[in-house]
């Protein structure tokens, strides 16, 4: 039974050379250096980084407190002239922001929004509830800090507002299951997908080409995230599936089995594409930016191609 797609979200102005970005630390605290780094990273770029003394804040393990840290991100939502929103890292915490962000306000100002891992909580919700397109991709104090942290092909291409472009060789994706499949591209960090499950906050995978990934997951855990997303109906509207490059999941150095093995058991009778290792989010190097809430086709063959299929921002 065909499932219809996904309503149309709102495409962000677009990003230009010289621009005002703004860093936000959403979830857990970042080291003044490695901030320095991003933000050299980022003036390489063409950019103007822009960030509030009191992203450096701590309270425990988090970057200072929920309402600094929601504070922050509304007022970088609000100003006029942020033109892009990078967060510094993830690491945990974005969950306590749910119920603190004023939502409505945020929706009235869609903006880029560029973050992964624990931030695929406000990725997908922002994109699910705000209505505009969010963006898997690099992060000042982990990406744009390292001399080849960044994908500047797919940066450009999905900020810029190409209005179809497309991520092949040397994205690393290899195939699992061959096909061809269209939907809305969606998803992120595996870990943090599943913790939505059965919250006000739950994904919307139907019809997508679902985006999987995450860091130093053993493999019989990435099994039992991905059967939770089985049981629970969230890979029965899913039209092809992207794993990320999957960094350090793995049980130990002697194990007998892969991890292409683990997640083909779980989706492999699906019927669907499917494919493995394409750099986003968690990576080795030059993070591809996906973004989330467009319209995209996956073709898994003898090599893999991720084509999207319609700009993310508009341009201005």
């Amino acid at each position: 039974m065909a499932v219809a797609p996904q309503k149309s979200r709102i495409r962000p102005p677009a990003l230009r050379s010289g621009d005002k970005v703004g860093i936000v630390a959403p979830a857990s605290n970042l080291k003044r250096e490695l901030l320095d780094a991003g933000c050299a990273g980022l003036r390489d770029a063409g950019y103007e980084p822009v960030y509030l003394e009191s992203i450096l804040d701590r309270d425990l393990y988090f970057a200072g407190s929920v309402e600094r840290r929601a504070s922050e991100l509304e007022e970088m939502f609000v100003r006029p002239d942020i033109r892009a929103i990078v967060c510094a890292r993830g690491g945990y915490g974005a969950n306590y922001l749910l119920n603190a962000l004023d939502i409505a306000k945020i929706a009235t100002h869609p903006k880029i929004f560029v973050g992964y891992s624990d931030l695929t909580t406000l990725l997908t919700w922002f994109a699910d509830k705000a209505g505009f397109v969010t963006f898997h991709g690099p992060m000042v104090a982990k990406d744009f800090a390292l001399a080849d942290g960044v994908d500047p092909p797919s940066w450009q291409s999905a900020l810029g507002g190409d209005p179809a472009w497309e991520i092949g060789t040397g994205s690393g994706a290899k195939p699992l299951v061959t096909g061809q499949a269209e939907g809305i591209l969606y998803g992120g960090c595996l870990s943090l997908l599943v913790a939505a499950l059965g919250t006000p906050y739950d994904i919307q995978t139907a019809a997508t080409i679902l985006f999987i990934e995450d860091l130093a997951a053993k493999p019989y855990q990435i099994d039992r995230m991905l059967m939770q997303l089985k049981l629970a109906g969230k890979l029965n509207g899913v039209r092809g599936i992207a794993f990320g490059e999957m960094m350090d999941c793995r049980q130990n150095a002697d194990q007998d089995y892969t991890l292409e093995e683990v997640v083909l058991r779980v989706v492999g009778d699906l019927g669907i594409p499917v494919a493995f290792g394409m750099r986003s989010g968690h990576v080795s190097r030059a993070n591809i930016t996906l973004p989330i809430g467009v319209l995209a086709r996956l073709q898994v063959g003898s090599e893999v191609k991720l084509r999207i299929l319609e700009a993310a921002v508009e341009k201005r």
